[in-house]
């Protein structure tokens, strides 16, 4: 009997077990922090905002067990039962839980319990060598409770943060009504649009490294107290944010527990709206030198139209960076310029820009495509290598589904289309809107 398998597990690192993931990955945070300077403590800092956010509202039971049924019920080792099965009692332990949360919030003190994490290494793109520690994501799992408790807070502190216009309102990452599509769509539409006004543009794909990891809790809970949250509720953060810790799950080890100091969890509730409130300020350091952004999550975007003669262009891009990367050293992220990107749309194919940035003892250089939120621009705006990756991974899956038809049902045989074909080519298709049909032609045909 034949079995199929992830070929890549072959590769996986031999001796490196889960003590020497979390090392790695502890290491790696300890590293870039080591870098900069402690920053000023939150009591010598004043709220700047007219709005305030003192305290937060008592829940009801029916609101917990709506939060506890509307959460998808997935199963961190952390949780003493399995969350379905939770979910199916909930009606007989709602009222505990409905005060377990409401102490919470009263007294500002996040549960201890509730700090420990259990990491899975996760590859962060299909292609990179999984032999190699450092292409691995940390996503933190966190127990069933404790994120229908951040639930909670979440949804109380992002109402307060949208009605008062606190959030910045080109980060597209984890907003309801905005996807990793809007956010493409808004930069690619403003490079077509200047095109189309015989001018060339810039687009500049900043990289963070491990930047979730790295937040610096003294700015974060500086940051919150200057959008106007305070009192009580800035007491949970700060109780939310402090002794966290994690251990590593790998191949059936578990790794001895490693204290955090810094960062926000990736796989939290709260972690990206904590992160979107701690990059806000990054817009107006980007926009004093006149070029336009988009954010999702740390994916950041920087575009710049200009007339193919302006001979300051080069000068502008340097000089923005340069602030970045300040801004970035005293907000204790590491900007990567070894993966940053730069693309040059040119007004007309027959215009050749050269433009070679060089930042300190970084030289950045401008190239032909460029993978943008899971999507390849080209400096033509042709998409044409986007349109044949993606015509490529959906021929090689219809292969393999043709293969194993016969011995699966009509709807399994739906499953599979669906989930590995028709996903693809769902995925950001509004960025093909207006190409000519020669182009679309080869997804039409899949």
């Amino acid at each position: 009997r034949k079995f199929c398998f992830d070929k890549r597990a072959l590769w996986a690192p031999r001796g490196k077990g889960a003590g020497a993931q979390a090392t790695f990955f502890i290491n790696k945070i300890k590293n870039i922090s080591a870098q900069f300077s402690t920053p000023q403590s939150i009591k010598h800092i004043s709220p700047a905002n007219i709005h305030s956010f003192t305290s937060f509202s008592s829940l009801s039971e029916a609101e917990v067990s709506k939060l506890i049924l509307s959460n998808h019920p997935t199963t961190c080792p952390l949780d003493p039962i399995p969350s379905h099965l939770l979910q199916a009692i909930s009606p007989a332990v709602v009222p505990a839980l409905t005060h377990i949360i409401n102490i919470s919030l009263h007294t500002g003190v996040f549960p201890s319990s509730f700090r420990q994490a259990r990491i899975t290494p996760l590859l962060k793109k299909p292609t990179l060598n999984p032999s190699l520690l450092e292409n691995y994501r940390p996503v933190s799992l966190l127990p069933f409770i404790a994120k229908t408790l951040e639930r909670a807070v979440f949804n109380q502190v992002s109402t307060f943060l949208t009605q008062n216009n606190l959030l910045d309102s080109n980060q597209s990452g984890f907003r309801s009504g905005h996807s990793t599509e809007t956010a493409l769509l808004s930069v690619v539409e403003a490079l077509r649009l200047a095109r189309a006004e015989s001018k060339s543009s810039i687009l500049i794909l900043l990289d963070l490294s491990a930047a979730f990891d790295t937040v610096n809790h003294q700015i974060l809970l500086s940051t919150l107290l200057t959008k106007g949250i305070s009192g009580t509720a800035l007491q949970w953060f700060e109780s939310y944010l402090s002794d966290r810790s994690f251990k590593v799950s790998w191949r059936g080890e578990v790794s001895k527990s490693q204290h955090l100091t810094t960062g926000v969890p990736q796989g939290s509730v709260l972690g990206p709206l904590l992160f979107s409130v701690y990059m806000a300020s990054l817009g107006s350091v980007i926009q004093k030198h006149g070029f336009s952004y988009h954010c999702y999550a740390d994916d950041t975007q920087l575009y710049l139209s200009f007339h193919p003669d302006d001979p300051s262009v080069a000068a502008r891009i340097s000089a923005c960076l340069t602030d970045i990367s300040c801004w970035m050293k005293d907000h204790h992220l590491q900007l990567n310029l070894a993966k940053t990107e730069l693309l040059v749309v040119p007004a007309n194919p027959s215009f050749h820009h050269n433009f070679t940035i060089k930042l300190g003892t970084s030289t950045i250089t401008p190239s032909k495509t460029a993978r943008n939120l899971g999507v390849m621009i080209d400096d033509q705006l042709t998409f044409s290598d986007h349109i044949a990756k993606t015509v490529r991974s959906c021929r090689f899956a219809l292969f393999n589904i043709k293969k194993i038809r016969p011995f699966l049902s009509e709807h399994a045989a739906q499953l599979l289309v669906q989930a590995l074909v028709l996903s693809r080519l769902d995925y950001c298709n509004a960025l093909l809107a207006g190409l000519p049909a020669s182009s679309i032609k080869p997804l039409q045909v899949i």
